[in-house]
């Protein structure tokens, strides 16, 4: 295992990421880290950078696993540390991710993450648009924080598109470009700032020279953004993520007013790939 004691160390240093592609896990505590790590190997990413803070120590670190010491202070921590590894491997697919937080695309059961990015370069597309979508234990008696892989819910309906302003001409909206929302943000949207309310994110994407992700989990260049080519659909793929109902638990101004999280359209997870394309969470595009 590689480690850096700070960003900068890392920024400095002569390291080769390999082909990739590479997974940057941003572990903000304990919670999951060690099925967070156990996923991204299980969908075959040939190397993990993981940024976490140094009392964090993962059970079995994979092989290959480079560690840089990191303090999560929100959207500017998130920012420099994908952007640091952006700036090591132009030309490399990579993926990011917290820790409680697990990728899952189409026939992601027998095809590796390898096999989605190269059909997907080859449709000319360098960005895929991912779903954030909220995963919460029904019980919160049981599960204070919310979190239990073994009791894990969603919601299978309550998603929605807007189309997203043009910040240059507010007359007409962004080309192929939607604010997508749901899950436990627009449940509890009184608890979450406005600007947190977004579960799209560009979660795999591949790094060129100048790229930046910026704040709001959008990149600097705008047809990474888009969520399908101009000629047809293309594959989307999901982060199933215990982060929102971690926060909503912790936090003290909505613990008290957020006492469960299950509601008539909640349904188990099943942890499968199908439940997600059967409820319209993400599409095959044109793979098969």
């Amino acid at each position: 295992m590689s480690r850096f004691h700070n960003i900068d160390a890392f920024r400095a240093a002569q390291i080769d990421l390999g082909p990739g592609p590479v997974a940057i896990l941003l572990a903000e505590d304990a919670t999951e880290l060690d099925s967070t790590l156990d996923r991204l190997r299980t969908v075959r990413f040939a190397r993990i950078v993981m940024f976490a803070p140094d009392a964090l120590a993962p059970a079995d670190p994979p092989d290959g696993l480079i560690r840089v010491s990191w303090t999560p202070g929100g959207r500017a921590a998130t920012t420099d540390a994908v952007n640091a590894v952006i700036d090591k491997a132009p030309g490399v697919w990579m993926h990011y991710c917290y820790n409680a937080e697990y990728l899952f695309y189409p026939f992601c059961e027998t095809r590796s993450v390898g096999e989605l990015l190269a059909f997907h370069a080859e449709e000319r597309r360098d960005a895929m648009l991912t779903y954030v979508i909220d995963l919460y234990a029904a019980d919160t008696d049981a599960f204070p924080d919310a979190v239990s892989r073994a009791h894990a819910h969603l919601d299978r309906s309550g998603y929605y598109a807007l189309a997203r302003p043009d910040p240059d001409n507010h007359d007409y909206p962004m080309e192929r470009q939607l604010n997508f929302y749901g899950g436990l943000r627009w449940r509890f949207e009184e608890h979450v700032p406005e600007d947190s309310r977004r579960i799209d994110r560009i979660g795999l994407f591949r790094a060129k020279p100048g790229l930046r992700l910026c704040a709001d989990h959008t990149f600097s260049d705008p047809e990474y953004n888009t969520y399908a080519c101009p000629w047809h659909h293309n594959v989307t793929a999901t982060i199933c993520s215990f982060r929102a109902a971690k926060a909503l638990r912790r936090n003290a101004g909505s613990r008290r007013a957020v006492r469960n999280f299950k509601w008539h359209n909640s349904a188990p997870f099943e942890w499968d790939s199908q439940q997600l394309l059967d409820l319209g969470l993400m599409e095959p595009g044109q793979w098969f």
